[in-house]
């Protein structure tokens, strides 16, 4: 163990995909499937309104994204710290190109079925890819680049929100779903291509014990004797208490703003403007404050109190314009935990634990999202008004970070080295 809380050797973020050929390929992958993913959701949105006029049917596709891969997720954790996470994300890209191929047969309201049971096994896989994705980039980028790292895969998720769900909308609207479909099959073909060609260091063969869920407490154990990594992996969670907000966009869209058809330009603008905060939020905190691990962990709860002055301004915002620029500061803060959050515990949590302790973070955001989202919408539907739901969701995110000011008390944090084996036995 080592203590490292100096400020760290900032990496941009574009030196870091030049010169880093494994991490530029992952990258890639990540690039091309994020964007084929909002082709597809745009789609399914799309087709699923036009086949149900259900508002509704929206709400159980979006459970049916969210719930499945909680289910798996704990076990997908096993996996990736057991088997090669090259095969495993080129399996789980596979069969997600293949999966998608069966959106083509949706074409009436009795065959919609096959969009929500296609989308829970396409989510569950995807529960899979996630975990061994995040586990691998500390075996193909220096520790100094590990925020760099997090930050870039931020930044294109955001851009391929904002980017993708637009062109999506075009390719729908021109060419029609089953182009859309397609393109994403294509998309997630490719990103396996390109994660076969990412070099990643051989890892020694694990014996696996007698029952998977030694593995599972063993990832336990390690959480319960460092209780700070154990909140660190629990911030995703404990920030989407509060994503029903997501919901927010559409009704704001629709409700409160309404601009274009069914309010489809507000609700774009307001996604975009998502977007555009997720993607600003990790660069202007390294800006601030660097890279240190010292400052990484102080930033998590003020990132939490970002995102609730956000949404506080956005439920009293008087216009569209100002709404989406609450929207910018409130991701901001949304996308700087993320960011960090996932770079604490690739620079704390030994390699063979990774897998497991992703899923446990993985599991505990989906559990999360879909409840939050869920209250929210029950709400609406029972009279609450957008703005009202605005300021309740502010107030769950300052609330939420409540536990995290503990990570200020302590100057000092041991920060483990990659080769590093920690013995989590009883």
């Amino acid at each position: 163990m080592r203590e490292s809380n100096a400020r760290q050797h900032h990496v941009g973020y574009l030196q870091l995909l030049r010169q880093n050929r494994p991490f530029r390929l992952l990258w890639y992958g990540q690039f091309v499937s994020q964007l084929g993913d909002w082709f597809d959701s745009i789609a399914l949105f799309a087709l699923l309104l036009h086949l149900t006029n259900s508002g509704a049917a929206i709400g159980l596709l979006l459970v049916a994204q969210f719930l499945p891969p909680a289910l798996v997720g704990l076990g997908a954790g096993i996996v990736v710290d057991r088997l090669s996470r090259k095969t495993v994300m080129i399996a789980a890209d596979l069969g997600r190109a293949a999966l998608v191929l069966l959106f083509l047969l949706i074409r009436s309201p009795e065959t919609i079925w096959i969009a929500y049971a296609v989308s829970a096994v396409k989510f569950m896989l995807g529960a899979f890819f996630e975990p061994a994705r995040s586990a691998s980039i500390p075996s193909v980028v220096g520790g100094d680049s590990l925020v760099a790292a997090n930050a870039i895969s931020g930044i294109t998720w955001s851009a391929m929100l904002a980017i993708g769900a637009a062109l999506g909308g075009i390719v729908v609207g021109t060419l029609g779903t089953s182009a859309a479909f397609l393109i994403d099959a294509a998309s997630f073909l490719l990103s396996a291509y390109f994660v076969y060609r990412v070099p990643l260091p051989r890892r020694p063969d694990r014996r696996p014990t007698s029952h998977p869920l030694e593995e599972l407490r063993e990832a336990a154990r390690f959480l319960r004797d460092d209780h700070e990594i154990a909140l660190i992996a629990l911030t995703k969670g404990l920030w989407s208490a509060g994503g029903g907000v997501l919901v927010l966009l559409s009704l704001y869209g629709r409700e409160i703003f309404p601009w274009g058809v069914e309010g489809a330009l507000s609700i774009g603008l307001l996604y975009a403007a998502r977007g555009l905060g997720a993607g600003a939020g990790p660069i202007v905190a390294q800006r601030v404050g660097g890279s240190s691990t010292y400052f990484l962990r102080r930033a998590i709860a003020p990132a939490f109190l970002l995102t609730g002055l956000g949404y506080a301004f956005y439920g009293i915002a008087p216009t569209l314009w100002l709404a989406a620029l609450a929207v910018v500061v409130a991701h901001m803060g949304g996308a700087t935990e993320w960011a960090y959050s996932s770079a604490l515990i690739q620079m704390h949590v030994p390699d063979q634990l990774l897998g497991r302790i992703f899923a446990i973070e993985y599991v505990a955001f989906t559990l999360m999202t879909s409840l939050s989202s869920y209250t929210v919408g029950k709400a609406h539907d029972a009279g609450m008004s957008p703005r009202s739901l605005a300021l309740a969701m502010a107030a769950v995110f300052v609330v939420a970070s409540a536990p995290l000011w503990v990570l200020w008390r302590r100057r000092n944090a041991p920060v483990l080295e990659r080769h590093d084996v920690v013995d989590v036995a009883p």
